[in-house]
Formats: C-alpha cells, structure tokens, sequence
C-alpha cells in the first residue's frame, strides 16, 4: 500500500488530507489549505471584468491559463500553483510537493456574535474570495457559504484513518496481566484481541466459541475501527439528508433540492442503486487497469534484461551468442569490444586509426541503448508506481460504506482510471531499442584495403510478424501478409511460406521470393490450413514466424472464369451467363476447382437453336479449350442434343441415354469425391447411369458451346445436407465431452456416427434437395428472413 500514499497527500501541504473537501474540479485539497489559498478579488468586480478594464497587469490573467488541464494532467498529486495575488510583492511559500502556497489572507476578526451563535464554527470567507485549484489551475468564485459549499470527502478522510492506522506499531494482547506480548489474532464477536496463549486459555476453540469469527489484528483494527455509515446531509440544505442522485448533475442532493425544482427536468436516482452501479463501473475499470499494470512489471523485467545484456562485464570475454525472446545477441558490452580488439591487435600497424575509429562507434551505441533504455525503465518505473497507488486508493475506496460520499467521487475516479489505462496504450509496452549488436568485424581484407574496414552483418533474419489484419481467406484461397519486426535491421534476401495439407499433416513450401504478400489458390474446402513463414540471407535461415491458421470457406461456389476461357467465348451477367460467337465447340471452366467433398450445380439453357451438342462436364486445368469437351482426356463430359445423350472422355463415347435437351432445360452435375463418381443430371431426373467412377484429383466445373446455345450457371453449389451428427457436436464445441459420455456408457462415437441417414431425397429429387438447399442459404444470406444459415454467404442462386 506503500504507492497509495501519494494519493492521500495534499498538493498544497505534502502531508496526510486533514478534513478534505471536493473541488468542482473533482480534485480533492485540505480545508485548511483551502483557507490559506484563497484570493479575495475587488469588491463588485469579477476577474473578467478586471481584465476587460485593460490594465497593464492584471492579478486574474492566469484564469484562463491551461484549463484544459483539467482533464489532460495526469492527477498524481504533483503540481506548480499559480493563484491569485493581491500585490506584486505578495511574498509565497513552498509546499513540501513543489507547490506554491500563499499566505493567508488578512481578514477581519470575526463578530462576537458570531463566535457565540456558532462555536467551534470557522470564520467567515471574505466576499468576492477566489480559489484555483493547485493542480489543475481551475479558479472559481466563491458564494455566500464560502467554503461549506463544497462538500466534504469522507471517503477520503477514512481512507487515510485506515492507512494511518496500518502504519502505526503491532497491537498488544488484552487479556495479559503483565508485559502484553503481541495480538496473534482478534475475535469479533468477542472484540478482543488475544496472543496465542490467552487464546488458548480464555477463548477456546469448543462450545459457543467454536462459532466466533478469529482475524487477523490489523484487519481487525480496521473493523474495530471502522464507524458506522454516516448520515450525509445536503451542502446547501444542511438539515436535509441526501437521498437521491441526480445523472446530469453528477451529484447526490435531498429532497428540498428537488422540491425546489432545481433538478426538475434531469433524471434522478435512487442513491443506493447508484452507489452500486459505479462501484461496479469502478471496478470493471479497475480490472482494465490491473491488467495493464501486470504488463508494465513484466515489460520492466524485460528492460531490465535488456540492461544486463547491454552492461558491460569486468574482464575480456569471448563472443556470446545468447538466444531470447528479444531476440539473437551477439558479442555485447566489452565481450565484443575484447573481440573487437583481439582482432585489431592481429593487423599491421596500418590498422590502429581505423580501430580507434570502430571502438568510437561501439562505445556509442552500447552507452546510446543504455540511456534508452534506462531512460524508459525510469518512465514507465513511476508511471507504474502512480498506476498502483490509483488502483490501491480505488480499492479503498470501494470498501467504503457511504453511498453519497462514495458517489461524489466516483465519477472523477472512474475517469482517472479510464484516463491512466488509456495511458498505458499502444506503444508504451513495447521497447524503444533492442539490446542486440548488429556488428561483426571481418578481419578477412587485405592490407591495401584497410582503409574500407567496416562493421558487416552476420546474422540470419530475425522472425518475421505476420500482419493480421491483411490475412484472409476467400472461397478456397487464402491470402498471407507479414513484415520484419520494427527494431530489425538484419538485411533479408526473401522469405519462404509454408502451409500444412489443410489436415495437420506436413508443412510444404508454397511461395519463395522477396514479396511480403502472397495468395495462396486452388485449397481444399471447409478445411483448416496452419501457415507459417521464415525469412532467409546470405547467412542462413531464421526463425519461423508463429503459425497462423486459415480456415477455408465451408461452401463452395464459382463462377466461369474468363482469363481460362477460349476468346470465342462471351460472358455476362457477371460471368454467370456464357455464350460463343463461333459455330465450332469453345470450352469455358469455372474459377474453383475441387478437390473433395460433394458438390453439385446446375446449369439453365436459355437459347437453344439448330440442336447443337452442349457439352457439360469437369476437368483438369490445361484442358483443350477449342474443342468439345471430353475429346481430350483432360475432361470428362456428358454431351447432349434434343433427344438423347452421350458420356465422353478421351474422345471416347458411351452410354447413350434417351432423353435431351431444349430451352430453359436445367442440366445439374453431381460431383462426390467421397464415392469417386460423377453423374448428371436433366431437368432434376438422372440421366443415365453414374458417368465415371475413380474420380480423384482437382477438377473444375466446364461447359463446351457453340453460337446456337446460350446457358446461364445457378451458383447452387455444394452441400447435400447429409449428416449432422458430428457438424453438430463440432459446432457447439461438445464433440470432446460426448466421446467421454458415450465411452463411459461402453459405445462408440464412431458407430453411431454411421448409424445416421444421410439427408438425401430419393426418387430422381437430388438436384432439387441441393437446390433448395442454396436457396434457403442464400436467402438466409441476403434477406437475413429467419436466420437461414446467414453464416454461409457466398452461395447464391437464381431460382
């Protein structure tokens, strides 16, 4: 509690508050030094209107010096007082803090009448007094009440009883008839204090005393002591007890206040509720706060680590290389300087100047980073030391049990506590040098080039920092971003990105080159990809960067791609829509290829003339694109007229199916990695029986057309609903806990898992179930009408 103690000391005396009361300004100040500081201004005449009378030099300039201090000065307590002065010679005094205290003012001896009718009763305040809080230097005229106008801080006063007391000399036993040797413990029922034999004599443990209560004596001192809740009567109704709370006001008041009608049009509050909220709005505050304060001590642990890397040793030492979380260290503080000199000792006398001139360089840097970083020890050391003594006042603060002295301080302490957390915000946690020494001495040159003796770097690159913020995933791509750390200054050749199999198999390279940036295409599917990257030199490779997951979009969807598409080819309706301006066959694919999982999509003909042969099917990348698609054996498709149908791959045809095409006829593909087959599909019926089988690898959506048809692609993609038992358990996060449950009942997760259906139609209604799928999903999506999936956005349909 020892950093409390600033908290509790007048800006104007340096000593304990005596009597505190709270400035409008909500900084706090004793009475008596509010009496000494007072300023009495000229009869009639306010600090404006004397600034206005346009004098030479006016006693009321500094009003307005600086208020908006008032919410910028970080309240420690510290300060300079620049009030008022009734002459140019008005002689000041120093407080033990450093502020300016003036002498009280002459004033005139108070009435007789007065002293009877109010004994004990200060004397009364000169009209037209002026005081200007020491710390924030806000002035204020004082009323008819002079200084009862502000209202007393009995939280406060308690708070320095309480520390007060914790500071004073051990308690003594109650109950020893000669020599008292120190409490061990109090009981509160009892409320006595007793050492350890007393207690075993006069109080044991057995009977009706089995049930009292035994604490430690300084905290039953504190309870012993603590007075009852006090009775807060109203500043200017002092009869009146505060009852109420106004929000606008920021005040308690009594009911004659509002009877008044003084606070007739703000909100008020029961002050009971209220005390509670802003303790609880405190206390949220103050755990922001105490987190902050754990990173300050652990951040000046740092520094201080930093500071014995830095610090030279006695005796020469050889190289070190020291590994941390700061980094790589090399040759630091006089191991490299005994380094540095062992060489320069080897050269021919030709080498002395220049090793003068590097010892120069280095004794520069290790006393710069030194400096820094002593520098910001210094700083954050008494940012932190206020930080803790706020958090201990606060925490004495909420112990009180006065609801309206609590609640006329809150306000301002909720906003120290918000104003010193924001305090500690970015960049005040994060060191200002590294304690690394990014140089070695190459003593490999010849003597005809000592004069180009220079530090060189040998060192491989530090870990680099992924950006976040720029990484993300898109359909099946994901997209990475990362930099070096701020403080490095190792030079980096590139960098190489690794991704694991989207199963938590092997890492594999996928990108190598000097770019910070890369996109990753052609990823499985709802699969979870780990990432990471390194950067490289002409020294090494360093250090993997930490590793990132990706996740993969659950649903699929594509449209045609047109830098893959054949020139004849036109798309439209943003390249959902594809026709050709050829009388020869022209291959269009989609811009996703699969890979696993099951996917399906359909396929509307929207013109249909001089029954051509449409070829709908999938295939590989470098598949042909100036012929029909399945004459390679880069595709495998199903062509189709008007009244029947053809399987083709490798120019090879098969299975002829009555039935055909015409306009508005819907042509669906079914592709399931899981069985290994491809099917069609014509106006929602199969066509045929399954087209291939054995299908594996990646494969992309591809449709071949002349000039006489005209085909529209519905982005109804994937999934068949199929199971949800396991997607279920995954989702709510419980698949853990119900493996435990059904393994202690002697079943198998795994087993139950295949005893569910899947959630397919039957009866030629595949391509409708997915369709309707798609529909929900993107009407979810779109029109958010009750909750439809609204986490799969990319489907889209134009049933």
């Amino acid at each position: 509690m020892d950093e409390m103690e600033e908290e509790l000391k007048c800006p104007v005396c340096g000593s304990f508050f005596r009597e505190p009361i709270i400035l409008p300004c909500s900084h706090n100040i004793c009475l008596a030094c509010a009496r000494n500081i007072l300023v009495q201004t000229p009869d009639a005449e306010s600090p404006q209107s004397s600034r206005a009378s346009g004098s030479g030099v006016s006693d009321y300039d500094y009003l307005d010096l600086d208020k908006m201090s008032l919410y910028s000065e970080a309240d420690s307590g510290y300060g300079s007082y620049g009030g008022f002065v009734s002459a140019p010679t008005t002689p000041c005094q120093k407080s033990p803090n450093g502020v300016r205290v003036f002498p009280p003012a002459v004033l005139q001896p108070p009435s007789q009448h007065h002293l009877l009718g109010h004994p004990g009763s200060l004397p009364p305040i000169p009209r037209n007094s002026c005081l200007t809080c020491p710390q924030c230097h806000r002035s204020l005229i004082l009323d008819e009440r002079g200084l009862r106008g502000f209202a007393k801080n009995r939280v406060l006063e308690g708070v320095v009883d309480r520390y007060q007391q914790s500071k004073t000399a051990a308690l003594k036993c109650q109950l020893c008839e000669k020599s008292p040797k120190e409490a061990t413990v109090m009981c509160e029922q009892c409320d006595v204090f007793y050492c350890d034999p007393c207690r075993l004599r006069c109080h044991p443990p057995r009977g009706p005393l089995a049930k009292h209560r035994l604490v430690p004596p300084a905290q039953g001192r504190i309870s012993r002591r603590t007075s009852p809740r006090k009775i807060s009567t109203c500043t200017e109704h002092e009869l009146e007890n505060l009852s109420m709370y106004c929000v606008q006001c920021k005040m308690p008041v009594c009911y004659q206040c509002l009877e008044e009608g003084k606070h007739g049009t703000h909100e008020v509050k029961a002050l009971g509720a209220m005390w509670k909220l802003h303790k609880g709005q405190l206390s949220q505050a103050l755990n922001i706060l105490s987190d902050r304060a754990t990173e300050a001590k652990e951040f000046l642990v740092q520094l201080r680590n930093m500071v014995q890397h830095i610090q030279p040793t006695d005796g020469p030492g050889r190289p070190l290389l020291v590994t941390s979380g700061w980094g790589t260290l090399k040759e630091n503080g006089v191991e490299f300087e005994a380094c540095l000199v062992a060489q320069c000792d080897a050269l021919i006398d030709a080498l002395n100047r220049r090793k003068a001139q590097l010892l120069t360089r280095v004794n520069n840097e290790h006393e710069h980073k030194l400096k820094v970083v002593r520098d910001q020890i210094s700083h954050c050391t008494v940012k932190l030391r206020q930080t803790t003594g706020l958090m201990e006042y606060c925490l004495e603060v909420i112990k009180e049990n006065d609801p309206s002295g609590f609640l006329q301080i809150s306000d301002a302490l909720i906003r120290r506590v918000h104003m010193t957390e924001g305090q500690w915000g970015k960049g005040t946690l994060t060191p200002r040098m590294t304690s690394d020494f990014d140089l070695t001495l190459d003593s490999g040159p010849l003597l005809q080039t000592i004069h180009q003796l220079d530090f060189i770097q040998m060192k491989v690159p530090s870990a680099p920092m992924l950006q976040l913020e720029e990484c993300c995933t898109i359909n099946n791509s994901a997209t990475l971003s990362w930099k070096q750390p701020p403080l490095s200054t190792i030079a980096v050749d590139g960098y190489i990105l690794e991704l694991d199999d989207g199963n938590g198999g092997q890492f594999r390279e996928v990108y190598v080159g000097t770019e910070t940036i890369c996109t990753v295409d052609g990823l499985h599917y709802n699969s979870t990809y780990m990432s990471r990257v390194k950067a490289f030199n002409a020294s090494g490779v360093g250090q993997y960067s930490k590793t990132l997951a990706m996740q993969t979009s659950e649903i699929a969807w594509f449209t045609f791609d047109p830098a893959s598409a054949h020139p004849d080819i036109i798309l439209s309706n943003d390249n959902l829509t594809v026709t050709c301006n050829s009388y020869d066959d022209r291959v269009v694919m989609g811009n996703s290829g699969f890979s696993r999982g099951v996917h399906y999509w359909e396929i509307t003909v929207d013109r249909y003339d001089n029954h051509p042969d449409p070829a709908f099917g999938v295939a590989r990348g470098d598949v042909l694109k100036d012929v029909m698609l399945g004459k390679d054996d880069k595709a495998w498709a199903m062509y189709v007229d008007n009244n029947r149908s053809w399987f083709m791959h490798n120019n090879s045809h098969t299975n002829r199916t009555d039935g055909g095409v015409n306009e508005e006829a819907t042509v669906g593909v079914l592709l399931d990695f899981t069985r290994g087959v491809l099917i069609f599909l014509i106006n929602d019926e199969q066509q045929g029986p399954v087209a291939f089988e054995g299908i594996e690898g990646i494969y992309y959506p591809a449709v071949s057309l002349n000039r006489n048809v005209q085909r529209v692609y519905y982005l109804s993609l994937e999934f068949y609903m199929g199971r949800t038992l396991q997607n279920t358990m995954i989702n709510l996060g419980l698949q853990n806990a119900c493996d435990e449950a059904i393994y202690q009942l002697g079943l198998d997760m795994e087993d139950l898992e295949e005893m569910e259906e899947d959630a397919g139609l039957g009866n030629g209604g595949l391509g409708r179930l997915a369709g309707g799928c798609c529909w929900l999903t993107r009407t979810g999506s779109l029109l958010n009408l009750g909750g439809c999936c609204p986490h799969q956005r990319e489907e889209a349909v134009h049933h």
